[in-house]
């Protein structure tokens, strides 16, 4: 990886300088950009590409930084660069399956600030926040809280109160979710489109809240991950549809591909529950018991139905892990 630097696009209306204080602006040279590289045979590489970049946070004197998990999924090789562009190597202390939230360590001094921890709690609907990227107040997006609601993501992810904002940023991969006070209040993940009674297509971010961290930060910081049984993964992706729960793509070689599913299978029951929605899927194979239990699924295929057991394993098992502690 150079210096050389990379163009991202802007977002079409950065906050004016003079409107916010010193704490705001303070917080914005805290996040950084996180570089990354992925070896050709990862689980991940297809999928995600071997070159990722996006946004991350420094939230401790000692140059720990937050970040979207999967920038650094896999990653063998990890650059920081700050809104200076001065680099610095860093190697993965930790990716949580559950929030979405990853960790890199600074291999050197960042000489950054770190930024505060707010309460996503006290966030509300129609509060004026900023998410911010590397690059200061012209890498930054004044946005509204459009959400806050469950989501579902077809990946096998779940959280419970995901934030949504708008407009959208247009490089959101871990930028910083800021309040006017300067506190980071969650870290961008996603973009999202919808379309309105009247047709016109809208989009939106969906970020991470912070007080995700709190609770789990001691385990990754120890252990890399939680410090707790490993959900069951299945290994395929699905969609809600008209026409119910339908797989849309395996994993190579994953447990459903293994027990013989396939894509266009419409899941019907899994442990004797029926399903509908993504949420009511995943949290019925979740119940069954750690990773490793064996799950009955009835899907139909072709008009017929048909059922299958699915051998379970952990998600971490087939991911490559050669930056972390």
């Amino acid at each position: 990886m150079t210096d050389e630097e990379i163009q991202h696009p802007l977002p079409d209306n950065p906050p004016d300088p003079a409107d916010y204080g010193e704490q705001v602006l303070k917080a914005l040279e805290s996040v950084v950009s996180v570089r990354t590289r992925i070896p050709d045979d990862a689980m991940t590489a297809n999928l995600l590409g071997t070159e990722r970049e996006g946004h991350g946070v420094v939230i401790n004197d000692q140059g720990l930084v937050l970040t979207i998990g999967y920038v650094i999924t896999e990653a063998s090789s990890v650059w920081l660069v700050d809104h200076k562009g001065t680099t610095l190597q860093g190697h993965v202390v930790a990716y949580d399956q559950q929030s979405g939230f990853g960790l890199v360590q600074a291999l050197g001094k960042l000489n950054l600030p770190p930024i505060m921890l707010g309460k996503s709690d006290d966030i509300i609907l129609g509060q004026p926040m900023l998410l911010a990227g590397c690059g200061g107040v012209e890498a930054t997006q004044q946005v509204q809280i459009g959400g806050v609601d469950e989501f579902a993501g077809y990946w096998e992810y779940l959280i419970d109160s995901a934030i949504f904002t708008v407009p959208a940023h247009p490089f959101w991969s871990g930028a910083a979710l800021l309040g006017e006070d300067g506190m980071l209040y969650g870290i961008g993940s996603l973009i999202l489109q919808t379309v309105d009674q009247d047709n016109e297509v809208s989009s939106a971010n969906m970020v991470i809240p912070i007080d995700l961290l709190p609770p789990i930060l001691n385990e990754l910081l120890l252990y890399g991950k939680r410090n707790a049984p490993a959900r069951p993964w299945v290994g395929w992706f699905a969609q809600e549809s008209n026409d119910g729960l339908i797989i849309s793509g395996l994993s190579d070689d994953g447990p459903a591909d293994k027990a013989g599913l396939h894509s266009g299978d419409r899941i019907l029951q899994v442990e004797g529950q029926s399903v509908e929605t993504l949420p009511e899927l995943f949290r019925a194979v979740w119940s069954a018991g750690q990773a490793g239990v064996e799950i009955s699924v009835i899907f139909e295929r072709n008009q017929i139905t048909e059922s299958t057991t699915i051998s379970t394993i952990d998600r971490n098992a087939r991911l490559k892990s050669a930056s972390i502690h």
